[in-house]
């Protein structure tokens, strides 16, 4: 299934990667907000890069997307959210 408005073929596997502020459970907030859009992701799922001074961290969580609409929400709630900077 395709929709008119994207060039992705869902489902499909997708990255979302956040940023924000180094912080020891910046991964787990991420990965809290992208699992209630999601469901539950896999092992191995999540990435976490801090950047070249140590202030600012980078996390990527893989998913299964299933629609535009879904990505839309996490987009929206993420970068909704205090802590987080950018998302990509």
């Amino acid at each position: 299934m395709s929709t008119t408005d994207t060039h992705l073929e869902f489902p499909c596997t997708f990255p979302i990667k956040a940023m924000g502020l180094s912080g020891t459970d910046f991964d787990l907030l991420v990965v809290e907000i992208v699992t209630r859009h999601a469901g539950q992701v896999h092992e191995g799922a999540v990435t976490a890069r801090p950047s070249s001074n140590g202030k600012y961290v980078s996390v990527t969580v893989v998913i299964q997307a299933q629609s535009k609409q879904q990505l839309d929400a996490i987009y929206s709630e993420l970068t909704a959210h205090e802590r987080v900077l950018m998302a990509l």
